[in-house]
């Protein structure tokens, strides 16, 4: 029985939920967001809720059950506060600077690379080594962030490249490591 699908969804002031047949509106201060749902699965507003029903315990109509309530749970969350990613960058020479269509990074190649934020998307550089992406999506967030630090995964020796924030690498002890666990 999924337990996150019987979750109610409390709708924020400000914040408004449409639903008409399988598409699900919800408006709020930051943005307006869209999903289309599958229909099998019965929405209703009910005293300031969003709340879900399913036909069946049918193992397919409980998994769209948890996974269609995260989804309407993340429209409303982002609509109403919005979604960020951070992340750093490691090395010496390495940093990111704003411009016009997205971000132009300076990570260790002969050239700039230029990448190009999606629409929907913000990007905040910190200093010279932090990146903060901000957004209503939050799946759109999340894929900006991983294709940002897909350009130069950190280096497993020297830690040098993109990582998320808090993120921890166990770097590995290379040659020379090697030859003194053999004593």
């Amino acid at each position: 029985m999924s337990r996150i699908g019987l979750k109610p969804i409390p709708i924020p002031d400000g914040t408004k939920v449409n639903i008409d047949g399988n598409n699900i509106t919800v408006e709020g201060s930051k943005g307006k967001l869209s999903q289309t749902i599958d229909s099998q699965i019965s929405v209703k507003i009910e005293d300031g809720n969003v709340l879900l029903s399913r036909p069946s315990d049918d193992r397919n109509h409980r998994s769209l059950h948890g996974l269609t309530r995260t989804l309407i749970a993340n429209m409303v969350n982002g609509v109403s506060s919005g979604f960020q990613k951070n992340l750093e960058i490691n090395g010496v020479g390495y940093r990111a600077q704003k411009s016009d269509k997205g971000l132009t990074l300076q990570i260790g190649f002969c050239h700039p690379v230029e990448f190009e934020l999606p629409p929907g998307i913000e990007a905040v550089v910190e200093g010279n080594n932090k990146i903060a992406i901000k957004g209503i999506d939050k799946e759109l967030v999340g894929e900006t962030a991983a294709r940002i630090r897909a350009l130069r995964r950190a280096d497993g020796y020297k830690g040098k490249g993109i990582v998320y924030a808090g993120e921890r690498l166990r770097l590995k002890p290379g040659k020379a490591g090697k030859t003194s666990l053999k004593k």
